[in-house]
């Protein structure tokens, strides 16, 4: 009985209709003891989500969830308001936020304003001037905090959505600003870069909703 519940949950094609059956064949091989608890904690949940993503008109690029429909995004070159201004930053961060879009989603970059996602970026703040770390009561760890503030706009369902990105960067005391900027500028680059494509690929789709089913498994609460 249990081998045939393993050779059906390798088999299956999942469809809206086999869910339950595909839930039905964790429950009891969890209830067996089998070894499977691993699959029925994190395998299972993930296939079902990605048969979801697909059923939504929704495909997955690498890290990136974009809806099928949407085709071609716009970049705009991003624009330095900190009161600090680092005049590498801007040039470097559009570039970098162009590659990563570029290498790892299908969209098609145009400068047409009825492009399907229009992104415009804003840096709003490059503070170098606190203090994190003393030692012998003098200042041993300064930190960089820089914010950029995203406007994202999806032309085909005529919304718009805003949200600021931050990241703090701690660098040694003994430093000068310029010293440390140049040691800091490729940390900078990545993790700003990514946090900005991840929160506009990689939030999770409204489609969802409807499917939700809670199913509590030896205390896990799973979203199928």
């Amino acid at each position: 009985m249990k081998e045939l519940y393993i050779e059906k949950l390798k088999n299956i094609t999942l469809k809206n209709k086999d869910y339950i059956e595909i839930i039905k064949a964790a429950v009891f091989l969890k209830k067996r003891k089998t070894g499977m608890h691993l699959f029925v904690k994190f395998i299972l949940p993930i296939t079902i989500c990605a048969t979801l993503l697909s059923g939504c008109g929704i495909y997955s690029f690498r890290d990136a969830v974009i809806p099928e429909n949407v085709k071609t995004i716009k970049i705009g070159f991003v624009e330095n308001k900190a009161r600090y201004v680092n005049p590498q930053l801007a040039p470097l961060l559009t570039d970098k936020l162009m590659q990563k879009i570029m290498s790892q989603t299908k969209l098609t970059r145009t400068n047409n304003d009825d492009a399907h996602y229009q992104i415009f970026a804003t840096i709003t703040n490059y503070d170098p001037s606190q203090t994190v770390g003393v030692s012998a009561k003098q200042a041993s760890t300064n930190r960089l905090t820089v914010t950029v503030h995203i406007v994202l706009k999806k032309t085909l369902d005529n919304k718009e959505q805003e949200f600021d990105v931050t990241r703090n960067f701690d660098f040694s005391a003994n430093l000068t600003l310029n010293q440390a900027e140049g040691q800091l500028m490729e940390d900078i680059l990545r993790n700003i870069t990514d946090d900005i494509f991840n929160q506009i690929f990689s939030n999770w789709s409204p489609c969802f909703q409807p499917f939700i089913l809670k199913y509590k498994l030896n205390g896990l609460v799973m979203a199928v």
